[in-house]
């Protein structure tokens, strides 16, 4: 069986990928793990090393990390020479545009599921929430929205089972999943 390792900017990612991910990857074939790191500088000086001490075969790598106000291009050039000088160059690097909230933005209709609130969805097609990818603010855009019901940790734990693994608003949160896929092999 293949493991996927998730190395995580932050607890709440794990909250919402272990709702997400069993939908994501075949049961049997695939077992998954994230590792959550208390912020991107933890993350930036523990990943060699966590990296670096893998030992278990059969393992495929996944970073994620918010690009918050950093140039993506540049952010993820740095991530890729953490993992290149821990002997992984393999590893799969995913920047989340702007904040993780960014992706729950782009899939109104998992929020209303994840939070039991209603009429959110209608705002999905609106300027405000179109391109969530480039909203400066996407954590208080989304605290507004639900009228402070969205709570950080817990939010991303109800959300994450619900968010379409199809949905295309969000380019960072279409590329993590293709690239997820396709590291897996279940894409080209």
């Amino acid at each position: 069986m293949t493991r996927i390792v998730f190395f995580l900017e932050e607890r709440s990612a794990q909250e919402m990928l272990e709702g997400l991910l069993p939908r994501l990857l075949p049961r049997g074939a695939f077992s998954f793990r994230c590792i959550s790191f208390e912020g991107k500088r933890s993350l930036q000086k523990q990943l060699p090393i966590k990296l670096r001490g893998w030992r278990a075969p059969n393992t495929l790598f996944v970073v994620l990390q918010d690009q918050d106000n950093a140039d993506c291009h540049e952010l993820k050039h740095l991530l890729a020479g953490l993992c290149d000088n821990a002997g992984k160059p393999e590893t799969l690097i995913r920047i989340v545009c702007r904040e993780l909230e960014s992706w729950y933005l782009a899939d109104l209709k998992a929020v209303e599921k994840g939070l039991e609130m209603a009429n959110l969805f209608r705002h999905q097609n609106t300027p405000r929430y179109r391109d969530p990818d480039k909203k400066p603010h996407p954590a208080k855009m989304l605290q507004n929205l639900t009228g402070g019901a969205y709570q950080k940790m817990a939010g991303s734990r109800a959300i994450g089972p619900h968010l379409d693994l199809d949905n295309t608003r969000s380019a960072s949160f279409r590329n993590f999943i293709t690239g997820v896929r396709r590291i897996a092999g279940l894409a080209p």
